[in-house]
């Protein structure tokens, strides 16, 4: 493999290629994080452009950062004026020494003053200079973008640069920092590096609900501690993906929303699934009878007999997600993704557990989770791996997995057939027959004859005139 590979590159001889494809390289990975640094930004990028015969695009005008988009709209090449009088000069102004090695494209050789080529192959990250997350402290949240990623280990003065400056990741525009946890939630060491994160004290900076989560306790259910349980439960994702095969992978990998792959979503999902079960907390004693719950201005008690309960987290938790995910600029496909599995994430399991459990059964869940049924059994999967308390027995834990694998075999087999539920009738056509004006009724009949029709109760418009007239 060698850079000059590359198909945009291979006629390039002026600049310097900086950043992510020059480190991927040397990691043995593909990229196409193509970036060139170089005097006269903006004059070379419109010669690039004319010579690809592609579009010229100005990204930031005031720090000279140009695009060049080819045809296919999917391959580009990022242009950005030198930081300083020489390639030394912008490398030093760098983030980390593994990225702040560059490829002369002129002489066919790389240039790393920082070490970053050594760092690589120890496998360690290391910051240039301090003053650089001062100047810009979304490289704090980057720091452990990159372990997510990489799976390399801070040195020491690095950890020491979090530690101090942590409180700073506040600074940086929501939008800024909304990428780099969509990239640390696609990293293959995700689990690993919360687990950092929330030692460092970082997690509940970004994520708030962090320190009302670390207050619960294990549990006869759980074997750890809230906090733990998510994030062993975005392990659990983890293990679940790289296993995963044929449709299940390829389902994982698309990008439907976010400009992210499923997977990076999925394992947030994950890691936000119990975030209703810090004010849904009630203990119930030997007896059964509820003597604690969370807005009690005590102490919970801490008998190991003692029942935890967290009746409604699963909606409580669809509800608290959204103002959270809003805050950091999410888009509405990206939160209504991430509630409904949080909304659903019990409700597999209760699927296969019901003493019913038919074909019928299967297809009501297999409609109402629609494109989200594999995304839904695999956390519904790695929830129950993550929870082992002295009250689950390998027996229980067993069948729950069985019985969720074959309701995701169940989809597989009959998603080529499945076709979006007809729509019987619209809320005016409701309004008409039953003689009622736009209200919370009308939103009752609609969600139930939407159930009836899931259920398969109703499949005409005759029998769903006949079925609205039985709901008020």
């Amino acid at each position: 493999m060698n850079i000059r590979d590359d198909f945009i590159l291979k006629d390039i001889h002026e600049g310097y290629l900086v950043g992510g494809m020059t480190r991927d390289f040397l990691l043995g990975k593909k990229s196409s994080d193509r970036d060139i640094a170089i005097k006269y930004a903006e004059s070379f990028a419109q010669k690039i452009a004319k010579i690809l015969n592609a579009t010229f695009i100005v990204l930031d005008a005031e720090n000279k950062i140009y695009r060049v988009v080819l045809k296919d709209k999917e391959n580009y090449l990022d242009i950005s004026e030198l930081r300083g009088e020489t390639i030394e000069d912008d490398l030093l102004k760098r983030d980390f020494t593994i990225n702040a090695i560059a490829y002369d494209l002129a002489e066919d050789k790389f240039i790393d003053v920082t070490g970053g080529i050594e760092d690589i192959k120890k496998g360690i990250l290391c910051a240039i200079k301090e003053e650089n997350f001062i100047e810009d402290p979304l490289r704090i949240l980057r720091a452990y973008r990159f372990m997510a990623t990489t799976g390399f280990e801070p040195n020491s003065n690095l950890s020491g640069i979090l530690h101090k400056y942590q409180n700073l990741i506040k600074e940086p525009a929501s939008e800024r920092v909304n990428y780099e946890i969509m990239k640390l939630f696609g990293g293959k060491y995700t689990s690993k590096t919360l687990l950092k994160m929330y030692d460092d004290g970082i997690l509940e900076i970004i994520f708030p609900c962090v320190r009302e989560i670390k207050k619960i306790p294990s549990n006869t259910h759980h074997h750890l501690d809230l906090i733990h349980h998510v994030i062993e439960t975005v392990r659990q994702i983890e293990v679940l993906y790289e296993n995963a095969k044929g449709e299940e992978k390829e389902h994982l990998n698309s990008v439907d929303f976010g400009g992210f792959p499923r997977i990076n979503h999925l394992k947030l999902a994950g890691f936000l699934h119990d975030i209703g079960k810090p004010s849904t907390w009630t203990i119930e004693g030997t007896d059964g009878k509820c003597i604690w719950k969370v807005s009690d201005k005590k102490e919970y008690p801490k008998d190991k007999l003692y029942r935890h309960r967290f009746i409604k987290h699963d909606l409580e938790g669809a509800k608290m997600v959204a103002p959270l995910l809003k805050s950091l600029k999410f888009s509405n496909k990206q939160i209504d993704y991430i509630s409904d599995l949080i909304r659903n994430h019990i409700y597999p399991s209760s699927v296969i557990a019901s003493p019913n459990l038919d074909k019928k059964v299967m297809m009501r869940y297999v409609r109402k989770m629609g494109n989200n049924v594999i995304d839904n059994i695999i956390l519904a999967i790695a929830d129950r791996l993550s929870a082992q308390g002295e009250a689950v027995t390998q027996e229980m834990t067993e069948n729950n997995i069985n019985g969720l694998k074959r309701l995701l075999e169940f989809y597989i087999e009959v998603k080529s057939t499945l076709k979006p539920l007809p729509k019987l009738l619209d809320g005016n056509e409701i309004m008409k027959i039953l003689k009622i004006e736009q209200s919370p009724k009308l939103g009752i009949v609609i969600r139930e004859l939407k159930e009836a029709q899931l259920n398969g109760d109703i499949n005409t418009k005759e029998e769903a005139i006949d079925f609205i007239k039985t709901v008020l």
